[in-house]
């Protein structure tokens, strides 16, 4: 194709190459985005977004949209295996931040960036069906190649299209495929009565016996019930295939997640009740030395996939997306944008990636687990103090940069 179709292409129309098409548009820079997938199915489970990822959207306009679809989280709270109560903290704004934490819906979110794309950048801003084969750059830009579809050129090429990345893939030809962690997760979505409060994330076991992530995601209609995520991770020496739509089975989630039920929460008749179980491991990658090729990088889960174990692989993402776009802004459309995201943006999410995999927030669990052999323990501080518990929190926050006075007093990205 002669001539340019935009400044930035984005490969891959999911929550981070929405974000950046957003930004830039913000910015001025002209985008398109090409999504292999011929259509948007309402794909995924549930999705928090931290409040270093809902400053980027509420900078980007979206924080009144996000909030009519979703649940605004209170507190965050663990639990032993036994229903025994182990920390808890405020989240969000009942933290005092200056932005919440929202629980929602994948789906949810994703139609949110997508609806905003159309209908600030236009219909034709983000291309279905466009499955991308191969990026070419000369001196004067880059061009898109796509197996059923006109090539397309621009300045620059963003690869946001997922830890099966076609863009990565073709600058690590022999990175073969993520490194299971040796856990398997199940996951689901079921309407189920509300529980402490309505608004709080729980999160309870541990991983060697069945560990759970438990969390509303959109309120109840009139005259039903919220809308529950829950994830129920095992240890287990193979992994299962790794996409977003592998079916489950509740045999194989039972026996270690049977009678499972606390005073306020029937965790067994949860997953029981839910329609729809989906199967896959976690799995992540070992970062990368380099992310940027020329007029080539990457971005969100194409760059740094990373286990979801401080409900922080979106929010990467979106940062990602907004730092980028700052750079762009500042730099133009030129190799040296995309040089001065990566030395920023890659040290910090490459710490996240490794951190997530020995000390992430629920290794809290972990350490209860250990010290208390499983066991029923009388009362948590003789396992383990509450100054150790607010330590480990602490460290992630700083670790995954939303501690409260950083993300209050940085300057804004774009």
């Amino acid at each position: 194709m002669s001539g340019r179709d935009a400044d930035v292409l984005i490969v891959g129309g999911g929550i981070g190459g929405l974000a950046l098409a957003l930004s830039l548009h913000q910015a001025g820079v002209s985008c398109r985005v090409f999504e292999s997938a011929p259509e948007v199915l309402p794909l995924g489970v549930g999705i928090n977004l931290l409040p270093h990822a809902m400053r980027e959207l509420s900078e980007l306009g979206l924080a009144e949209a996000l909030a009519a679809q979703c649940i605004e989280t209170r507190e965050l709270a663990f639990y032993s295996r036994h229903g025994q109560f182990i920390f808890k903290e405020p989240r969000g704004r009942y933290a005092g931040y200056d932005w919440p934490q929202l629980s929602i819906h994948r789906a949810d979110l994703h139609k949110v960036l997508l609806d905003a794309v159309r209908a600030r950048l236009g219909d034709d801003a983000v291309q279905l069906g466009h499955r991308c084969l191969k990026a070419e750059q000369d001196a004067h830009g880059v061009t898109l190649h796509f197996d059923r579809a006109e090539p397309h050129t621009g300045r620059l090429v963003v690869g946001c299209d997922g830890i099966h990345s076609a863009i990565r893939l073709q600058l690590y030809p022999d990175q073969g495929p993520p490194k299971y962690s040796g856990v398997n997760m199940w996951r689901g979505t079921v309407p189920w009565p509300a529980f402490l409060g309505g608004d709080t994330m729980v999160s309870t076991g541990w991983m060697t016996v069945g560990k759970t992530v438990i969390y509303p995601v959109r309120p109840a209609p009139p005259g039903g019930l919220p809308l529950i995520n829950w994830v129920a991770e095992l240890e287990r020496p193979e992994a299962v295939r790794q996409d977003w739509t592998g079916r489950g089975k509740l045999s194989d989630i039972m026996p270690a997640f049977a009678g499972l039920k606390f005073d306020w929460l029937d965790i067994s008749g949860m997953i029981e009740s839910t329609g729809e179980i989906l199967e896959y491991p976690m799995v992540d990658r070992d970062p990368l030395d380099r992310w940027t090729f020329g007029r080539v990088t990457l971005l969100g889960d194409a760059a740094h996939p990373m286990y979801p174990r401080g409900s922080n692989g979106a929010g990467q993402a979106i940062v990602d997306a907004r730092f980028l776009t700052g750079q762009i802004k500042k730099l133009g459309a030129t190799e040296e944008a995309l040089k001065e995201y990566e030395k920023v943006r890659n040290p910090v999410t490459a710490k996240v990636v490794l951190t997530n995999r020995t000390d992430p927030p629920d290794s809290i669990l972990r350490e209860v687990w250990q010290r208390s052999k499983g066991e029923r323990f009388a009362r948590i501080e003789d396992v383990i103090s509450t100054a150790e518990l607010e330590a480990i929190s602490d460290r992630y926050k700083k670790i995954a940069g939303f501690d409260r006075e950083t993300l209050r007093t940085r300057p804004s990205f774009v």
